[in-house]
């Protein structure tokens, strides 16, 4: 079989997963929804955030099971999934009684979906207890069982006579039996006791085993034996035991550990009445990240017969350079090929392997989840699998922000979802290390608003946990904390044990409406980079884009050679995908996952080649005259390669640059231009189409953890796609709708202005609107579309210039403006939350002071230690004068706030920024201003459970300020 016969195989079952997915709409998706304005003013369940409820096996009480759901819902979240996580827990709890899948598990399970059907939330499952995905049904000697090739070795002088040598990497616990699948023999080049041991991949041969053992004399100089074993894994889900009998990871690759995930689940998960709720209130069936473990080589009984059948080549003369041991690659092949050889021959390894899970676990797993009504949601990397493709194939792909490090690793199974015409890119959002009871939300808020500007528009919050477990201490049960019996462990345990949870309504609102807008019409994506591996979670960037495009407004996602074998792939008006992301140009560079090698497959190279025939403008990276195919090149396919990169690089289409330094000139000579420009900044935009409505996603986001992110105040142009678009605000706190004042329009751009602290995002809907005046410029503080009219907003006198879209200039005077008002004395009322009689009651005395200066807490005397929720009262004197109101800048807050001005509350309020407006809500005469902040648990639990939180640092509490009243003035623009 050649390599186009194994590509064929590749892109056809793409196709064909793909195909059967686009043609099946999951129940939330297919009831025709509320017109845009009104959900986003009042979003649904259907767009809310999610948490991961974690539980301690089934050791809960039903009654508790309800009331949390209720606890969640009632915040304003949309779902949960159901996880059995308890690392915390440092005891065995009954598994045969409690564990995942026995009848007390199921009865929660059970009471869980009542209660999510009453409350209008939906439910995830995860597919085994922990992870990865297991069952109690295997035992590790099982052919659905997770399996490794181990590797024996013995250096031979002379001759060797004895049994084939035994696995260096001994077998785990509970492995009963190994079975040789060959011996071979390879001479030695330099040292045999190096770190790294060379051979010759000339004299690797088999060697015959007779009745169980080896008699062999080397035909001079030393040389090893090598025998491969394969065996189970023994793997076990993390923090187990989970069941009784001990559950076993299944083998990902094979269709048999599939199958023996999908019998225990109609045999004992799917009663008749969960099968029932979950087609009336499931979502997603859920797989965590690829972590399958081993100190030995990652394996399925069936892979070498697989691996020629895909590959088209026999695998064993290359198995020496396969094996590993503890992560590592044990043996090389020297000689001046012998370095490529390898690493080919392992991305084709890894190639196989990325096939064998797509269409033995991941395609089987998602049309049973079909099945039962649901989706199929999937964290698809961990291994060097192609990521990009499973994104692909998944109903919902899904990321983490604990684990990936920059934007880009969102940025590749973004792609994929776009081309495999999904709708979400969820995430495990907002895990901390060391973050648990000291997480912000304002952290929170800053890590998914960047993620958001990934790709990413559904967040899982990482999490909910169950009230309470054996040895759990005060606040209660948490599933990470404390972490190996004393470590602070993972971020959050949130839920109404943490003070800030009676202002997470307000947070919910938030990642509603923003989800809502991310998951609204189609994306709109400038640039798209070709990769040779599809791997996800690797902290690689893109050429130029990375660091260089990005902050001037580019944005840019990646395709593979599956992906491009899609039905979406195809070329319209020389955009590629035009119904769905909507490439404007493809760029083609080395394979940075290999020292920017050039090489393709020749499939790949001839969709490529295909692509820009069609009228896809595509950027060459470099000189490609010495392409080599991507894996162990089979007879003629590097000549063939070479043929088709030099028609491709002919076309007039193609520009080929030197470095990365060549490809804005080259993107502009083919015409090629972003739809969003501003000057180099951390800005960064998610752009969607929805009818004639264009909605920007506008966030000051960090790219990467290690970039420093810094407050931006800067003009931003966007492009419309209808003409005379008018440019509105949607409040993603508020649902609030505000057409823009002050706007500039230039031929198919709109000029907006942004100013956003780090994390902080907006939302800018171009579309159609009522005509009404407008402005393109102002020297005042603002000027406001309200009620049909222009309105001037200052916090100083004088006369201000307009500039009207006319072209008209109008001057406004602005009368006298009261100078700031300082607001530095308070009275504070604090709820001190501290343990109470059992691990999960909390009981909080009121403390009450006054305050002339405004201070964190640890530096007020008896608050040093103090958690809560205070809550700050000030009277201020106001003229009440026509037009006058006045901004309240609360200056440093800590954790969360709302606002109340003579008892009236205020509308949420953006805890990313503490400037509000209090005008409409401020009376003649006295006036009340009360702010309560909530904090998290740490200073607290500092004290009370120092043996695992002591070596936190105090955290500075409450309101901070200064705290300061700015009047303004606001008069009619005529």
């Amino acid at each position: 079989m050649t390599r186009v016969s194994r590509r064929t195989v590749l892109a056809a079952g793409a196709a064909l997963g793909v195909a059967s997915a686009v043609n099946w709409v999951p129940p939330a998706l297919a009831s025709p929804a509320r017109p845009f304005a009104q959900q986003f003013a009042r979003p649904d369940a259907s767009t809310a955030a999610k948490f991961r409820w974690w539980w301690p096996h089934g050791l809960v009480d039903l009654d508790e099971i309800a009331r949390e759901v209720d606890q969640i819902a009632d915040a304003g979240f949309g779902g949960v999934e159901i996880q059995d996580v308890h690392h915390s827990v440092r005891t065995v709890m009954d598994p045969e009684g409690h564990g995942w899948g026995t009848p007390a598990w199921l009865a929660a399970v059970e009471t869980a979906l009542r209660r999510a059907r009453a409350r209008g939330l939906r439910v995830d499952l995860a597919m085994g207890p922990c992870w990865p995905t297991a069952v109690p049904t295997i035992t590790p000697d099982d052919h659905a069982a997770s399996k490794e090739l181990a590797h024996g070795v013995v250096v031979v002088d002379g001759t060797y006579s004895g049994p084939p040598p035994a696995a260096v990497v001994p077998a785990e616990a509970g492995v009963g039996k190994q079975d040789l699948v060959l011996v071979q023999a390879a001479q030695v080049i330099g040292s045999a006791t190096a770190t790294t041991v060379t051979l010759d991949p000339a004299t690797v041969r088999t060697v015959d085993v007779h009745n169980g053992l080896v008699d062999w004399t080397s035909p001079g100089g030393t040389w090893v034996l090598l025998a491969y074993w394969s065996r189970g894994s023994a793997q076990q889900p993390e923090a187990g035991p989970h069941t009784s009998p001990l559950a076993y990871v299944v083998d990902h690759f094979g269709a048999a550990g599939t199958q023996a995930v999908l019998d225990e689940w109609n045999r004992t998960i799917l009663t008749r009445e969960i099968r029932a709720l979950l087609r009336a209130v499931g979502d997603n069936l859920f797989e965590d990240s690829l972590e399958i473990e081993t100190d030995a080589t990652i394996w399925s009984p069936d892979f070498l017969a697989e691996f020629r059948r895909r590959a088209g080549y026999d695998l064993t003369p290359y198995l020496p350079v396969i094996v590993q041991k503890s992560g590592k690659y044990p043996f090389a092949f020297g000689g001046t090929t012998g370095s490529a050889t390898a690493d080919h021959v392992r991305d084709d390894y890894n190639q196989v392997l990325s096939d064998l899970y797509h269409e033995n676990h991941l395609i089987p797993i998602r049309d049973f989840a079909h099945s039962l009504g649901m989706t199929l949601r999937v964290q698809p990397y961990g291994l060097r699998t192609d990521a990009i493709r499973s994104a692909a194939l998944l109903d919902v792909p899904e990321g983490e922000s604990l684990g990936f490090h920059n934007l880009d690793d969102y940025r590749g199974l973004a792609s994929g979802r776009d081309l495999g015409g999904r709708q979400l890119l969820s995430c495990e959002s907002a895990a901390y290390a060391n973050g648990a009871y000291n997480t912000t939300w304002d952290k929170v808020l800053q890590t998914m608003g960047s993620a958001f500007a990934g790709g990413v528009n559904q967040a899982v919050l990482h999490g909910f946990a169950y009230a309470d477990a054996p040895g759990a201490a005060w606040p209660g049960f948490a599933a990470f904390s404390p972490y190996n019996g004393t470590g602070i462990g993972y971020a959050e345990a949130w839920g109404p044990r943490q003070p800030t949870w009676g202002h997470v309504p307000d947070i919910a609102g938030w990642f509603a409406r923003t989800q809502l807008v991310l998951r609204t019409g189609k994306p709109q994506t400038d640039l798209v980079f070709y990769r040779q591996q599809g791997w996800g979670n690797t902290g690689i960037g893109a050429p130029w884009a990375t660091n260089d495009a990005i902050p001037i407004g580019w944005t840019h996602g990646f395709v593979d050679e599956a992906v491009l074998e899609l039905p979406s792939a195809v070329v319209r008006d020389g955009r590629l995908a035009p119904d769905g992301p909507a490439y404007k140009a493809l760029i083609l560079g080395g394979d940075q996952f290999h020292g920017s090698e050039h090489t393709l497959s020749v499939r790949g190279a001839r969709r490529l080649l295909d692509l820009a025939r069609a009228g896809l403008p595509t950027v060459v990276l470099g000189d490609w005259s010495d392409v080599h195919t991507v894996g162990i090149a089979q007879p003629g396919e590097n000549d063939q390669l070479k043929a088709l990169i030099t028609q491709l690089t002919a076309l007039k289409t193609v520009r080929v640059v030197t470095d990365q330094t060549g490809i804005p000139a080259a993107l502009a000579d083919l015409g090629v231009t972003r739809d969003v420009e501003h000057a180099t900044s951390t800005v960064m935009t998610v752009h969607r189409i929805d009818g004639d409505t264009d909605y920007y996603y506008i966030a000051n986001a960090r790219h990467a953890e290690n970039r420093k992110i810094t407050a931006v105040d800067q003009d931003v142009w966007l492009t419309a796609g209808t003409r005379n678009a008018q440019p509105s605000i949607l409040d993603a706190w508020t649902g609030r709708v505000e057409r823009l004042g002050v706007y500039e329009r230039s031929g198919d751009k709109i000029r907006v202005r942004v100013k956003l602290n780090p994390g902080q995002s907006m939302i800018v809907a171009l579309g159609p609107a009522d005509r009404g005046p407008s402005a393109t410029a102002t020297d005042a503080d603002a000027v406001r579309y309200l009620d049909g009219r222009l309105v001037l907003r200052s916090a100083t006198a004088g006369t201000y210039s307009t500039t009207l879209s006319t072209g008209r200039v109008v001057r406004t005077t602005v009368g006298a403006v009261p100078d700031p008002v300082p607001l530095s004395t308070w009275d504070l009322e604090v709820e001190d939350w501290q343990p109470g009689a059992t691990p999960t009651q909390t009981v909080k005395p009121v403390r009450r002071l006054s305050l002339t200066v405004l201070a964190p807490w640890p530096s007020i005397p008896g608050l040093e230690d103090v958690s809560g929720v205070g809550r700050y009262r000030t009277t201020v004197q106001w003229s009440g004068d026509r037009g006058l109101g006045a901004y309240l800048d609360l200056g440093e807050v800590f954790d969360t706030y709302r606002v109340r001005v003579n008892g009236a509350p205020l509308p949420p309020a953006d805890v990313l920024d503490t400037v509000v407006d209090v005008g409409p809500w401020l009376r003649p005469g006295r006036n009340t201003i009360e702010v309560e902040i909530a904090t998290t648990l740490n200073n607290r639990l500092r004290v009370t459970n120092p043996a695992v939180f002591g070596i936190a640092a105090r955290q500075a509490y409450g309101l901070v300020g200064p705290v300061r009243l700015v009047p303004y003035r606001q008069v009619e623009v005529r």
